[in-house]
């Protein structure tokens, strides 16, 4: 049996394509409905294929986490393309999220605790 740090319930996304101001809604709804429910206290966003992200999809992604810190849950991302990560460099916002190089080096961490 694990310690009690284990996270048991972990919402993971998996957005696809591009996430523009002309398609955020639906991603930023289904983000905080998960962030403000209590079923979940761990989240992921798997961008794994996400090809591009523009500031309004940038902004969902930073609206979920402030709610999940105001709520003392994690909030993380994984599997960045390149062409989405250097948005996340060139805003600093590497320094901000926990970034993650794939769903697998993600899950390690989830029986470690971790700072909110």
């Amino acid at each position: 049996m694990k310690n009690a740090l284990v996270y048991s319930s972990v919402a993971t996304f998996e957005p696809s394509g591009y996430i523009t101001a002309a398609n955020v809604d639906e991603f930023k709804q289904a983000l905080t409905t998960a962030v403000t429910s209590q079923a979940y206290s761990v989240f992921l966003v798997d961008m794994s294929r996400v090809e591009f992200l523009d500031s309004a999809g940038l902004m969902a992604i930073v609206t979920a986490f402030r709610l999940t810190q105001s709520q003392g849950k994690r909030f993380s991302l994984c599997s960045l393309a390149p062409s989405v990560r250097i948005i996340f460099e060139l805003t600093q916002l590497d320094r901000v999220f926990e970034i993650f190089e794939n769903h697998h080096a993600f899950e390690k961490t989830l029986d470690k605790p971790v700072a909110v």
